[in-house]
C-alpha cells in the first residue's frame, strides 16, 4: 500500500487532482479534509486529501 496527500485551494481543482492521479491505480480509501483561516481580511482554504492506493502493476 502506498499513500498520497493532495493539497489544493479549491475544491473544484482538488477532484481535478485527484481524478488525474487515480486513473491507473486501485483506490483503497480517501480521506477528504477542509480547513479555513482569515489573514488580514482574506479567507483562506484549505482542501486536502489522503489517497491510499495500490498500483494496478503490483
Amino acid at each position: 500500500m502506498k499513500v498520497k496527500v493532495i493539497d489544493e485551494s479549491h475544491e473544484k481543482d482538488l477532484e481535478s487532482s485527484i481524478n488525474e492521479f487515480i486513473v491507473d491505480k486501485d483506490i483503497i480509501d480517501i480521506k477528504f479534509s477542509c480547513s479555513a483561516s482569515v489573514f488580514s481580511e482574506e479567507q483562506i482554504y484549505c482542501f486536502s486529501a489522503l489517497i491510499m492506493y495500490k498500483d494496478k502493476k503490483e
